[in-house]
């Protein structure tokens, strides 16, 4: 049976704030040292309430390789989110953020089983709410009071020194954002939390199957 969703509902789901934006990055764009690594502006601002959905298909070539990327507050770079995704077996996770005030904190590592290749992660933010990050199967921060944070830029590495190997050398990491004013038309917002549902429950199964 399939699914009939009708013009006119569609119609009415609109929401003149709603952004969406979709980053793809190549691997070589790992290829690169913390303090070296290029930020790059977005096309659009994202703020008040967003969803970055994080599709890692990243080829790993170094065991104890990382990909990380970070997510940039448009009114300064020395705010930002981080996520490190690292390689087979250990696929370890973190979570940081850095404020002016608090400086660098981690608020998540999971050395083990810490994200699933099967299932995408996500990281929501809203004012009133703060962040919360999903790792595919599971939520591992829940509503973390960072301010106001409205995302303009992102920047991506993979190693910590210049003498490390490459941590990936094919594949790439998809990012896709969506942002807007839920007051305007929460409606509007739901094909994506609906998508971000359906990642859970791929992670899940994926959990279950291994334990069977």
């Amino acid at each position: 049976m399939g699914i009939f969703v009708s013009p006119v509902f569609a119609q009415e789901v609109k929401n003149p704030s709603l952004i969406i934006e979709t980053i793809e990055i190549p691997a070589k764009e790992f290829d690169t040292i913390q303090r070296e690594a290029s930020i790059v502006e977005l096309d659009n601002i994202h703020a008040i309430s967003w969803q970055v959905t994080i599709d890692n298909n990243l080829n790993y070539v170094n065991s104890e390789g990382n990909a990380v990327f970070r997510l940039y507050d448009t009114n300064s770079e020395d705010k930002f989110i981080e996520i490190g995704m690292g390689s087979k077996p250990e696929d370890k996770f973190w979570v940081a953020v850095q404020t002016p005030k608090e400086g660098y904190v981690v608020v998540h590592k999971d050395l083990e089983r810490g994200w699933y290749p099967e299932a995408k992660s996500i990281a929501s933010f809203t004012d009133r709410a703060g962040l919360t990050v999903n790792n595919g199967a599971r939520i591992v921060v829940t509503n973390l009071d960072i301010g106001e944070f409205a995302i303009g830029s992102y920047s991506v590495y993979g190693k910590e020194g210049s003498t490390e190997p490459t941590a990936v050398n094919t594949g790439s990491l998809i990012l896709e954002i969506m942002s807007g004013d839920p007051a305007k038309n929460i409606f509007a917002l739901f094909p994506f939390y609906i998508a971000a549902g359906v990642g859970i429950i791929v992670g899940v199964l994926y959990i279950t199957k291994k334990r069977s």
